[in-house]
């Protein structure tokens, strides 16, 4: 049953997802999936935060680097006449693992406010880097004249990332699906409930964590290659701490933990924006009490859907039973 209800809602949900393309170009208006397909691209790293932020607990206020390393691996490709899809998005990722590992081994040797503050300071470490690099444009930013080229299709419009963006988030959130209750995601899991009985029942804490930190390196890593190609545009501002924490939001709002939570926290996010920005130029003063007034509902806001699609399972149980089963020595 719970399957089944989980099943529909995503596809109930990327069938409207689907039809944006089509409404934007029935009324003419191509904003329309420009706009969403950065909602989508933004909902992608949003994800992948979700799977160290709500699998894991672990608070990082650092991912928007992943962003910039995707966007600047597009950026200074291009600047040099490399254009090919297929070598921007291996070095992409090469790039991301190796950075995801090095930051992941400093960062995981420590915990709450020091993980927090470690992210973010590696974070701004590239930002400072980027702005410091006159020959891809510093704080101005780099222009990105050619689209990545995959051979049977370009990355070379608003429409070509949004089906791309779509295909990805729709692949990731099924993987989610099945990852957040395999026994490496129900490890995991029990690692943000008590790691100390986790790590007495022979599990690596460090080596769990360190892995899920790069694979969400990785998929944030992705997005920034998509967004670097739907803005035509590498700039520092993809790095900016802000950006990491318009993320930690989107996931607040949709619901820590939830699969599709980070993707309705980032169309509400987003969209509330947008709107915001339309009525007026001081919007700002308006989103923050708003985020304030949603952090204090409560750790998932949209209950609704939490009861609908996570009503316990034999997996949260067993996660349950991992983490609390009393370790060797302790009194049951």
């Amino acid at each position: 049953m719970f399957r089944m209800k989980s099943a529909i809602w995503i596809a109930v949900l990327f069938i409207l997802l689907a039809c944006i393309p089509l409404v934007g170009h029935a009324l003419d208006e191509p904003y329309l999936v420009t706009f969403f397909a950065r909602v989508l691209v933004y909902a992608l790293a949003a994800c992948a935060l979700n799977v160290v932020l709500g699998l894991a607990g672990l608070v990082s206020f650092g991912h928007a680097m992943f962003i910039g390393l995707g966007c600047y691996s597009v950026g200074i490709l291009a600047h040099y006449g490399i254009d090919s899809g297929w070598i921007q998005l291996l070095i992409c990722i090469a790039v991301c693992v190796v950075v995801g590992v090095l930051v992941g081994v400093v960062c995981l040797r420590t915990s709450g406010i020091g993980f927090i503050m470690i992210t973010l300071a590696f974070s701004q470490m590239l930002y400072f880097l980027m702005i410091s690099l006159p020959e891809f444009g510093a704080d101005d930013g780099l222009n990105i004249y050619q689209p990545s080229d995959f051979g049977f299709f370009q990355l070379s419009g608003s429409s070509e990332v949004y089906w791309a963006a779509w295909a990805l988030l729709l692949a990731l959130v099924i993987f989610l699906t099945r990852f957040r209750v395999s026994p490496f995601g129900m490890v995991l899991r029990a690692t943000r409930i008590n790691p100390r009985r986790v790590d007495a029942f022979g599990y690596s804490v460090f080596r769990v964590q360190l892995a899920s930190y790069v694979m969400s390196g990785v998929i944030t890593g992705i997005a920034g290659f998509l967004l670097a190609n739907l803005t035509q545009f590498a700039s520092p501002s993809y790095i900016a701490w802000h950006v990491s924490g318009d993320l930690i939001v989107m996931v607040v709002i949709g619901g820590i933990g939830l699969v599709t939570g980070p993707l309705v926290g980032a169309i509400a996010y987003l969209v509330l924006e947008e709107v915001l920005k339309g009525w007026t130029t001081h919007w700002m003063l308006i989103m923050g009490p708003i985020i304030v007034l949603i952090a204090l509902l409560g750790r998932n806001q949209f209950s609704w859907l939490k009861a609908c699609l996570q009503r316990p399972a034999p997996s949260a149980r067993l996660v349950k039973s991992v983490a609390t089963s009393p370790t060797v020595g302790e009194t049951p």
